[in-house]
């Protein structure tokens, strides 16, 4: 489907593995939030090029130390991934680096956790050498710790989880990971540097700074595009964009405003991409507007808009004015806006993909 919910002809990932998902759940989890991580962790794994055959989840207390999961259950996973000729087994929570080895060990295929799977999609989708230093950064930051006792089925297997420049370190000496750790950090530096001088020139030039912010797939781009006219990269995949864009254009009353869109923002967003792309994310803290972009047809609004302010807090800019923008009201419940208005705050309904109330989004804006 497209970000509008509509059914298109996309091209796969060229790597098609198939994958069996599991999910620990704690007496604390919802059976909403479940439903919807489970859901989400599908879209993830289609978006790096897997595909989910089998889902085993498990009730217990707390977790298990050593596998996340019970001995039985293991079982089952394990002989689910011979039934499926599975090729890796997701995890849908993080994995402490004992627990992946021991995974690994016992069920004979490479293990994939939450955060590793987002940062596989993040190499994958990196273009520009910023976007490709910052996705190596929370790579290198993710296996350091996990050198020990891992890789050799992952080495066997590669495909998901070994993508990026990061994972093709795995062998190497741990001094020269911490060098190489060091050099991106200098060179990432580096760009916050000249950012903040082209930030510097575009708020002297006396250009309102306008950022869009919101869920992984909300529609950014699309209203991007609908709002400036520029020709952005619109895709059904999560996280197709990674690199910043910045697009000018007038208001209605003719006064300049710069839009930049940003990375989408996920559930638990792992804190060392956070980390890694804050560069790009500081395009958020100079905004004079923050432009909340929520997908109004989905049935986890709320959530996604919550995950979005938990990444605004980390990145110190909670403090900024933001709009909410309620988009794909064309394919969402009628009066499901004014509900959003009175969980989440005023917003402006729009449809990116039809024009609707665009011209209304661009007066908010201008006011």
């Amino acid at each position: 489907m497209n970000d509008h919910g509509k059914l298109i002809e996309l091209e796969r990932p060229p790597v098609i593995e198939t994958a069996v998902l599991v999910r620990l759940v704690l007496p604390s989890d919802g059976e909403d939030e479940v439903q919807e991580s489970l859901d989400e962790m599908r879209r993830l794994a289609w978006t790096a090029g897997a595909e989910v055959a089998c889902t085993i989840v498990q009730r217990r207390p707390k977790p298990c130390p050593a596998t996340l999961i019970g001995k039985g259950k293991l079982e089952e996973v394990r002989a689910a991934c011979e039934e499926v000729e599975a090729d890796v087994v997701l995890a849908d929570s993080d994995l402490t680096p004992a627990q992946g080895a021991k995974l690994e060990a016992v069920l004979g295929v490479k293990v994939v956790d939450r955060t590793q799977l987002i940062l596989d999609i993040f190499a994958q989708h990196a273009h520009t050498n910023e976007g490709k230093h910052q996705v190596e950064l929370a790579q290198l930051d993710y296996i350091l710790p996990r050198l020990a006792g891992r890789g050799a089925v992952m080495r066997q297997k590669g495909g998901i989880g070994l993508r990026g420049p990061g994972e093709q370190k795995l062998e190497e000496d741990r001094r020269v990971i911490r060098r190489r750790i060091d050099r991106l950090r200098a060179d990432i530096e580096a760009i916050r540097k000249q950012r903040r001088i082209q930030r510097k020139r575009r708020k002297e030039s006396a250009a309102r700074g306008v950022a869009l912010v919101g869920y992984t797939n909300a529609g950014k781009s699309s209203l991007l595009n609908a709002l400036t006219g520029a020709d952005v990269l619109v895709e059904d995949k999560l996280f197709a964009t990674l690199d910043p864009r910045a697009r000018r254009c007038k208001l209605p009353s003719q006064r300049e405003v710069v839009f930049s869109d940003t990375v989408g923002f996920i559930r638990k967003l792992p804190h060392g991409l956070v980390a890694a792309f804050r560069a790009t994310l500081e395009e958020v803290n100079d905004a004079d507007l923050i432009l909340l972009v929520a997908d109004a047809a989905h049935p986890a609004t709320e959530d996604h808009v919550n995950a979005v302010y938990e990444v605004l807090r980390e990145i110190d800019a909670f403090d900024k004015p933001v709009l909410n923008v309620f988009n794909k009201i064309d394919i969402a419940d009628p009066g499901r806006v004014r509900e959003l208005d009175r969980a989440l705050g005023h917003g402006v309904g729009v449809s990116a993909l039809t024009g609707e109330g665009i011209e209304d989004l661009a007066q908010a804006v201008d006011a």
